[in-house]
């Protein structure tokens, strides 16, 4: 779930609390219907503003929401702009991650069009016991089945 940018005129403690209290309004909801509720947090290149930006953002949200069908949809592209490290973020806070997503970068195209070595880190989440989905949101550098190839190598995943 997306959070938008941070309206003008409100506190970011006014946000944050209207926030929270809309996600657990909307996770009660959906986990009376079996349906898990993940947030992302974006980059503030790509979107300035956005009111949820770093993986200890999105944590706090997720512990003040307090509900086991609501946590983190880890987004490589976006944390790897913002913090790096993105191997011992994801071991750190296994727990709560519940979807991850995945993209190269720079340019948001499939993996090893740029700087992240993929190969490595699909292992090493493997490893680490990650049981959730990893989703793959880029934009193609070419088509779209060209830019499936990269799958070929890993077909453990």
């Amino acid at each position: 779930m997306p959070c938008r940018k941070h309206p003008g005129g409100y506190s970011h403690e006014q946000c944050h609390e209207t926030l929270v209290e809309n996600l657990r309004y909307a996770v009660d909801k959906l986990a009376s219907h079996g349906i898990k509720l993940v947030l992302e947090a974006i980059n503030t290149k790509d979107i300035p503003g956005f009111f949820v930006n770093n993986t200890r953002q999105a944590l706090n949200i997720i512990h003040d929401v307090n509900h086991p069908d609501f946590r983190y949809q880890y987004d490589i592209f976006h944390m790897q702009i913002m913090e790096g490290n993105i191997a011992t973020t994801i071991k750190n806070n296994l727990n709560n991650i519940g979807h991850i997503q995945l993209a190269d970068n720079p340019g948001r195209h499939e993996p090893g069009t740029g700087e992240i070595n993929y190969p490595w880190l699909l292992n090493y989440i493997d490893q680490i016991g990650y049981q959730g989905w990893i989703g793959c949101e880029y934009v193609p550098s070419t088509t779209t089945t060209e830019s499936l190839r990269w799958l070929k190598n890993e077909t453990q995943f």
